[in-house]
């Protein structure tokens, strides 16, 4: 089912292989044994939010780390100076603030309504069919 679910995206199975054992030890996904194994959710699709997957798979820091590349070179501002964040800082903070708060807002469950909506009734039940199809 992995090497299927790979295949679906266009990514490679080891690749995948990682992301799911992320998902695992972040405990949104178990693995199933035998013949129709795979991964499950663990909660229900409108209990897990798209910043649940993201921390799980990038990790709960911040996606910008300022190096206070300010304090560098030949124009260096003193560290005494830099009190306040500089102005990029504060761009990219505020920008962090309003995608955490947009990916908290969404839902597995609101991706999959999104599927349904943007490629038909039927998309999630041919999609399930092809996972568990053996491939050519």
């Amino acid at each position: 089912m992995t090497a299927r679910l790979a295949e679906l995206h266009n990514v490679s199975p080891s690749y995948l292989a990682k992301q799911l054992q992320a998902l695992t030890r972040a405990g949104l996904v178990q693995s199933v044994q035998g013949k129709a194994g795979g991964y499950i959710l663990t909660r229900p699709p409108a209990l897990i939010t798209v910043l649940d997957v993201v921390e799980a798979v990038d990790g709960p820091g911040p996606a910008f780390v300022c190096t206070e590349i300010r304090q560098r070179g030949p124009m260096a501002t003193p560290p005494e100076a830099c009190a306040v964040p500089c102005a990029i800082r504060r761009a990219m903070g505020r920008a962090e603030t309003a995608w955490w708060e947009t990916l908290r807002s969404i839902t597995v469950a609101d991706l999959a309504a999104d599927v349904t909506s943007d490629s038909g009734p039927g998309a999630l039940g041919r999609i399930s069919t092809w996972l568990n199809t053996a491939s050519a």
